[in-house]
């Protein structure tokens, strides 16, 4: 006999599902890749035009960091990266800085259009720039950390060379100061070294830092922060051709007479992570994939619950990998789910609910570890998770309360005060026939057979009863 046991996959439909989802998605973004290199193979100077619009995260990175080694494999003459940012994740712009000093191609970061803005994160970038461009009625700077902003000056110490910030300051550090110093120090380190790379004005980079200094296009050009102001691409352009720049130790020179303008817009996958890397959207996906294997767990062989919610687990992984979390608050939210759990399975009137509850509201809470808006889990989202989960709760204490107080149905202790039919004579034992099975009996009075009588008692297999009254 074959006893060969076949499993079955129920996921296959939904990746195959998946997968001819994405199919027409990298088609087209392997069209596009297509279509710049053979434009630029056919051009000596191709430039590629980037967009990089509003926070700087995980998504933006992946993006910029991509098409810059598209632009190289492509041989591109320049790369232009259009910004306007509020600023950032300081790991996602540091990997963008990192791609830029790498890059083999010249790379330009142009503030625009009119309106626009390089804050934060944004001035460190454009610093680490081989060249710099603003458009007109644009800003930049303000790149003090944002978890020291809010509260107070920007540093809680005195500037370098001021004596008599020196003899203001108290000997004893409040509470977390010390931690201030060292971003504020690591911050000025790092944007002091972009502008020294690029001969930009280093002490204006400073000050952006340690006083969020701020300076428009034109105050810009006039200290040395860019290089151009210019209109609109073409303009921008212009002012570039013939310009030189420092690439691998190599003098290289602009030629840029009648360039192929390559523009190369976010793609799938930027969106795809962009929507991903959305603080709410990836604790959305954690609850969802916690949730559905619970509920996978709870009836098994259900099938659907257990997919989406690996899938889901899956994907908030990823997530949450891109994103700076606090693991401690992460640790909280499993924690919490897992007494919701016990309470579901071993009921505890309420202890382990309560207490499981409480956890997953506080490590939800801190379950982001920056203070940048854009990065933040909404609270009214928390509060409508929350809900939710005490409302399960509830359910399953209400559930117990009410089997608590009903009468049992089942088992030996469901036959108490239940009648029983004498089968015989006895003063003592004898037998009895009850519940639809006969049983052996004992009575503290004589019976005559076809008396009525009640269970008063079980022990083991005798019946305890009486002469009904």
């Amino acid at each position: 006999m074959n006893n060969t046991v076949r499993f079955r996959l129920p996921f296959a439909p939904a990746l195959l599902l998946v997968l001819l989802c994405l199919f027409p998605a990298t088609l087209s973004y392997a069209q596009t890749q297509t279509q710049a290199q053979t434009q630029a193979t056919s051009s000596a100077a191709s430039v590629w035009l980037l967009e990089l619009e509003g926070p700087i995260g995980p998504a933006s990175a992946d993006y910029i960091v991509r098409s810059l080694q598209g632009a190289a494999e492509a041989g591109a003459a320049l790369v232009v990266i259009r910004m306007n940012t509020p600023g950032g994740l300081d790991m996602a712009m540091r990997d963008i800085i990192s791609s830029i000093l790498a890059s083999p191609v010249p790379v330009v970061t142009w503030t625009a259009p009119g309106g626009a803005r390089a804050a934060s994160a944004g001035t460190y970038i454009t610093l680490a720039s081989h060249f710099a461009a603003m458009a007109p009625a644009t800003n930049i700077g303000s790149s003090t950390p944002v978890s020291l902003g809010g509260g107070g000056s920007p540093f809680p110490f005195p500037e370098p060379g001021n004596e008599e910030g020196e003899s203001e300051t108290p000997d004893t550090a409040t509470p977390g100061s010390a931690m201030d110093r060292k971003i504020i120090n690591d911050a000025v380190a790092y944007i002091r070294g972009l502008a020294e790379l690029r001969g930009r004005n280093v002490e204006w980079a400073e000050a952006t830092v340690r006083e969020a200094a701020n300076l428009s296009s034109a105050e810009a050009l006039a200290q040395n922060v860019i290089d151009f102001i210019a209109r609109d691409l073409d303009e921008l352009l212009r002012q570039l051709d013939g310009q030189t720049t420092t690439i691998a130790g190599q003098q290289r020179s602009l030629n840029l007479n009648n360039p192929d303008i390559i523009n190369m817009p976010p793609d799938w996958r930027h969106e795809f992570l962009s929507v991903i890397t959305n603080p709410n959207v990836a604790y959305i996906l954690l609850m969802i994939g916690i949730y559905g294997l619970i509920l996978e767990f709870y009836n098994p062989g259900m099938g659907l619950p257990g997919i989406t919610g690996i899938i889901c687990l899956l994907v908030a992984g990823f997530a949450l990998q891109m994103l700076p979390i606090n693991y401690a608050g992460l640790g909280l939210i499993l924690v919490g789910i897992a007494l919701i759990v016990v309470e579901v399975f071993s009921p505890s009137f309420g202890v382990f609910g309560i207490g499981g509850l409480a956890a997953f509201i506080l490590g939800s809470i801190m379950l982001m570890d920056t203070e940048l808006p854009g990065y933040q889990i909404s609270l009214a989202l928390i509060a409508a998770f929350a809900v939710a989960t005490g409302l399960l709760v509830l359910l399953i204490l209400g559930a117990l309360i009410k089997a608590r107080r009903q009468k049992v149905t089942t088992g030996t202790e469901a036959m108490l005060g239940m009648d029983a039919i004498a089968l015989d004579d006895f003063e003592h034992r004898g037998h009895v026939f009850a519940h639809s099975e006969q049983w052996t009996a004992e009575s503290d009075s004589p019976v005559r057979k076809g008396d009525r009588l009640q269970i008063t008692h079980i022990n083991g297999l005798v019946l305890k009863v009486r002469k009904k009254e």
